[in-house]
């Protein structure tokens, strides 16, 4: 199985972007549904936004929609989400999730899943 790994977290200004990296650190994603998700202490885990690797389809939390967007790499070995107009409630350790299957109409939160170690995001001024 293919075992995510994150990058790219860090602190920025509200009204900034980042961009965050989940990188198959074994293998490649192939025919694997890939999502970010985001926590932050006492609150729920939330789903982000995820992206089925062999077709591309893509699904959007309303919290982030038209302002984060997630893609892949053409080796299929990466998977970003590119965080746009950030504010300061998206402040959050992210987490991105691997699950192979043959669709991505979920979350992949199964216990076939594999999770990042997360990386932290904080907006503030």
């Amino acid at each position: 199985q293919v075992v995510p790994q994150e990058s790219g977290g860090g602190s920025v200004e509200p009204g900034t972007s980042l961009r965050l990296s989940c990188t198959a650190s074994n293998g490649r994603f192939v025919n694997t549904c890939v999502a970010w998700f985001r926590q932050v202490p006492g609150k729920v885990r939330e789903g982000v936004a995820r992206i089925w690797t062999l077709g591309g389809t893509t699904y959007y939390a309303a919290s982030v929609k038209g302002r984060f967007f997630i893609s892949q790499n053409g080796a299929k070995s990466a998977v970003y989400l590119q965080m746009n107009s950030l504010t300061r409630e998206d402040t959050a350790m992210y987490y991105c999730a691997a699950e192979g299957r043959s669709s991505c109409y979920d979350w992949p939160e199964g216990d076939d899943a594999y999770w990042g170690q997360g990386t932290q995001v904080t907006v503030s001024a």
